[in-house]
């Protein structure tokens, strides 16, 4: 630059530091000249020859702001001395002089052609980029496997199909009721983190029991990457600490006026600690929540007489939150009544009434063969299985008929009216393969005199210990020399030993520690949580770890050791659930042994008739057993009797009756309510293409090719590490306002699937793991690449030849609540133009026009860009004109996807209102506002330049 080219007064952007605003020319000394940057309060001096300034003259017709924030049109300019002088009108007929001195600092030059204009272009690989990042972000958001492919899980088609089934709803109000050992947790995180990557949740709550809290928040980001804050009695403690400060201190003021709870998007906390501190109860209420999880929901006791605390809190919380998963693996396990009251709290319009809900699960037996006669017969019926399906579904029949799908249509109105539907999904062991065997052990041992002959029978004596002096039981118990010897013969195996309370617990574990020589360590319910963590890490510990785990019933309760397989039950639970969840520990996804099941009983007393019980009349030891709770309140009188000390000839009577029982169960469950709720909790033929879908996404290595070129261009080195691993650290020109969670001491990772799930120490890098998200989301909303300038050489066109390549995406601004982007997505638009308006793009496709296109020099380009400005404006005029016709087929689409997903709610509501005054009309009026909503905002969607690369042939 020459000296002559700066006059003060002039303004000029700096293309180095665009967050400096618009300069102005405040003194000119030697070789030098500064600039004062009034938005950002700085003052900067440049040399003149190697300033990376750019002067910023503005042409008839640009919208211009004084610094009173007046806007005006730009219809003349004259130059003076320098300085230019704009004459511009505000709509009116008077024009106004207007120094450019007067202009606004705080410009930004958001438009592709502006920046270019102004000088803050970037090179050709920053471009590619922009285009690759808006590329890649449709081709994801329009595809199934979105939101499924961040975790770090493995495949399995009963988790995906939920997870999908449940996280593309809106405010997803549903109960996970899976049997033990297959994954609810990793369902609710799928689901978690499908809601939050996409944006159709922000809040999020988790409540589970105390001894979860350190599992959940683990889980949560080891397996997807989802950072919660624990909200304990802890931190409101640390919270009231504030209000000890000056009241003059009004910062921390605020701070300690401040609800917790509203403080984190992500809240994890402890049923417990709810139900001890009302302050949190009513703040938690306050916050309001996109999405609430309740883990182990069958501690929520309902009767429509006397509903439990815990109950009445979460109806509470629930009412705060749009969607709401519960999770039970036992979801009968306090009876049906308490069953009846989750699902209303999930959806009370559909279930409103107790007696009502009793009377429809007598049905589901011939629901399930109307369902059965429908997938087998297809849409032709005949005539007496059209006439039942008109008895359920009405003149609503007529309509489902007419769907695409007309089978699937009318089983998931059947599901939704007359079954659990849309609310409930259990997946049982019997439809999952992969389970390994169990084998019961059955160890009977004599009753010491120590126990009391009184003191054998009922259901104390089932932990007959409990209550008894420590030393004498210790001593005189067979079971705890039987199981010091056990645990020595079983060494080096692993092995879980439960017992019902945590006295027994800790007794047994200082006895075998102290006395027996063996490592063990207990796991109890009386533990911190830290403390908790520490024993269940020392028992997996594989070199110098515990032998064996001793916990109580509550403190194992969500605890899983599936790399162990030898379980110890040193006393027997009353609930057969309780046992279930028992050895569900153990037998869950990932368990590789057969599990073997060690029983001690003694003799002569309750344990002996539980245990035949459970052996002989419910086989619950060999088999998963999800009929147990219903038998026993079946036989609930026999079955007393025997455990308060009956005859033989009752306990044979007891096992007959409830072998019959049992068996006529499991034949209802699955001819009935079971084969419901199969049908909707997994379709086979859906996670298949879903799964597939994901395996497309990660297929060769996309990921890292795309990472590859960010890397590069935002300044992050890549080190190779192993195959399918590198290490990703911040380099010497590092851009951390794009790569946000990069650690300053680099990063380990893995771009495989399969590594990552054996290598926690690495980081699993998906298209969803926030570093790469992340740097998406920061190249779509920056200017970087928004502007290039290259050159190439082709023997067709001649020297100096100007090309122009625009990126239009779809601009739809409505509320967030409406998620348009599901059905609208950013829909990238490419085009080629030439001066004459020629539409290249078909000739010249992006890929192989980077590989013609190079670099042009900065100084070079800061020279080109004024001379080829009106050529510029006019292909950026043409790209317009050409762009134009895509925007339509893409309403269109989005128009008849919005169609597809809201109606049928509207018409389901409509439905069901004629069989339930409960649905207010509200309810559907809100459906359909949301509709027209819609709908009006699609019709305002217009199409955003959003980059462009100028190209001169050489």
């Amino acid at each position: 630059m020459d000296t002559s080219e700066f006059v003060i007064g002039q303004r000029w952007v700096s293309h180095s530091d665009t967050a400096l605003g618009l300069g102005i020319v405040t003194d000119l000394s030697g070789r030098r000249v500064t600039l004062g940057f009034p938005a950002a309060d700085e003052e900067r001096t440049y040399a003149i020859d190697n300033a990376p300034l750019s002067r910023i003259m503005y042409q008839i017709g640009e919208e211009i702001e004084t610094f009173d924030g007046e806007r005006f049109t730009v219809r003349a300019v004259e130059d003076l001395g320098g300085v230019l002088m704009y004459y511009a009108d505000d709509g009116s007929d008077d024009l106004a002089r207007i120094s450019e001195v007067k202009l606004s600092s705080a410009v930004d030059f958001s438009a592709p052609h502006q920046r270019l204009f102004a000088g803050q272009f970037d090179r050709n690989g920053a471009f590619r980029l922009r285009m690759a990042t808006a590329g890649h972000q449709d081709r994801l958001r329009a595809s199934a496997a979105q939101g499924l492919i961040g975790a770090r899980t493995q495949h399995l088609p009963h988790q995906i199909y939920i997870a999908h089934e449940v996280a593309t709803r809106f405010a997803p109000r549903v109960l996970l009721a899976d049997e033990v050992g297959l994954g609810k947790t990793i369902e609710a995180g799928l689901i978690l983190h499908y809601q939050l990557h996409t944006q159709r949740a922000r809040r999020a709550l988790v409540v589970v029991p105390d001894s979860l809290i350190h599992q959940w928040l683990v889980e949560m980001l080891r397996r997807f990457n989802l950072r919660f804050s624990i909200i304990d009695q802890g931190r409101y403690e640390a919270e009231s600490a504030f209000a000890e400060f000056p009241e003059d201190d009004e910062d921390v003021i605020d701070d300690a006026a401040a609800n917790p709870f509203e403080a984190e998007q992500l809240a994890l906390c402890s049923l417990d600690f709810l139900m001890s501190n009302e302050q949190a109860q009513q703040d938690a209420q306050d916050a309001g929540w996109d999405l609430m999880v309740v883990d182990e929901a069958h501690h929520l006791a309902w009767s429509p007489e006397a509903p439990s605390p815990e109950y009445r809190l979460i109806e509470q919380l629930s009412a705060a939150s749009n969607g709401l998963l519960l999770l039970t693996a036992t979801p009968e396990q306090v009876g049906i009544a308490s069953h009846f009251a989750r699902l209303r709290l999930l959806d009370p319009a559909r279930f409103h009434d107790l007696e009502a809900f009793r009377k429809e699960e007598e049905q589901y037996e011939a629901i399930n063969n109307a369902v059965t006669r429908l997938r087998e017969q297809g849409a032709d019926l005949d005539k007496a299985a059209q006439s039942s399906l008109q008895g359920w579904l009405g003149d609503d029949l007529d309509r489902l008929m007419s769907e695409s799908d007309p089978v699937q249509a009318i089983t998931d109105a059947l599901l939704d009216r007359h079954g659990t539907g849309r609310v409930l999904f259990r997946n049982t062991r019997a439809a999952i393969e992969g389970f390994p065997e169990r084998k019961p052990v059955a160890v009977p041992l004599p009753c010491p005199a120590l126990y009391e002959p009184d003191a054998r029978h009922g259901r104390d004596a089932l932990s007959p210990e409990f209550g008894v002096d420590e030393e004498r039981w210790l001593a005189e118990d067979p079971r705890v020399a039987w199981l010091e010897q056990t645990l020595t013969r079983l060494k080096p195996a692993k092995v879980v030993v439960i017992c019902a309370h945590a006295s027994t617990a800790v007794a047994l574990e200082h006895y075998l520690q102290l006395r027996a020589g063996i490592r063990s360590t207990a796991f109890h319910e009386h533990l911190s949580l830290v403390e908790r963590d520490r024993a269940a890490a020392y028992f997996a510990d594989d070199e110098q770890g515990a032998h064996a785990l001793i916990c109580s019933e509550i403190g194992s309760e969500g605890r899983n050791f599936q790399f162990a397989h030898h379980l110890v039950l040193f006393d027997l639970p009353a609930n057969p659930d309780l046992l279930e969840q028992r050895i569900g520990r153990l037998d869950r996804i990932g368990q590789t042994d057969t599990i073997d099941i060690h029983i001690p009983y003694l003799e002569g007393t309750a344990q002996a008739s539980q245990f035949r019980w459970f052996d002989e009349g419910l086989n619950a030891f060999a088999e998963s057993c999800s009929v147990g709770v219903a038998v026993q309140n079946a036989v609930a009188g026999q079955w007393q009797q025997v455990i308060d000390g009956g005859d033989a000839a009752g306990l044979e009577s007891l096992i007959s009756a409830s072998r019959a029982e049992a068996d006529r169960l499991r034949e209802l469950l699955r001819n009935g309510r079971d084969a419901l709720i199969e049908l909707n909790s997994c379709r086979p033929d859906v996670a298949s293409t879903l799964i597939a879908a994901i395996e497309l996404e990660e297929a060769g290595d996309p990921v890292r090719e795309y990472m590859l070129d960010a890397c590069d261009i935002l300044g992050v080195d890549i080190e190779d590490h192993s195959e399918h691993a590198d290490i990703l650290r911040p380099g010497e020109q590092y851009q951390a306002g794009h790569v946000t969670e990069l650690p300053e001491d680099g990063l380990t990772v893995t771009w495989n699937r399969q590594q990552a799930l054996e290598r926690e120490d690495m980081a699993f890098m998906s298209w969803e793991h926030p570093l790469v998200s992340g740097i998406m989301e920061s190249v779509t909303s920056s200017g970087l690449g928004k502007a290039a300038l290259a050159t190439m050489s082709v023997k067709a066109l001649p020297a100096g030849t100007l090309l122009l390549e625009a990126l239009y995406t779809v601009h739809c601004p409505a509320p967030e609540s409406l998620q348009l982007s599901r059905f609208l997505p950013v829909s990238p638009v490419r085009l080629l133009v030439d001066v004459n308006g020629r539409d290249l793009s078909a000739t010249l496709p992006h890929d192989r026009l980077n590989d013609m296109c190079s670099n042009i020099r900065r100084r070079t380009a800061q020279s080109i860009v004024p001379q080829i400005r009106p050529q510029v404006e006019t292909m950026v005029d043409h790209a317009e004109r050409l762009a134009e016709p895509h925007l339509e087929p893409l309403k269109a689409a989005a128009l008849e996807g919005l169609r597809q997903h809201l109606e049928p709610e509207i018409q389901r509501l409509e439905s069901m209102k004629q069989v339930n005054p409960a649905i207010r009309e509200e309810e559907i009026t809100f459906f359909r506002e949301q509709l027209a909503a819609a709908r009006s905002a699609i019709g305002q969607a217009s199409l955003s330049l959003e980059g462009i690369r100028v190209i001169v042939t050489a």
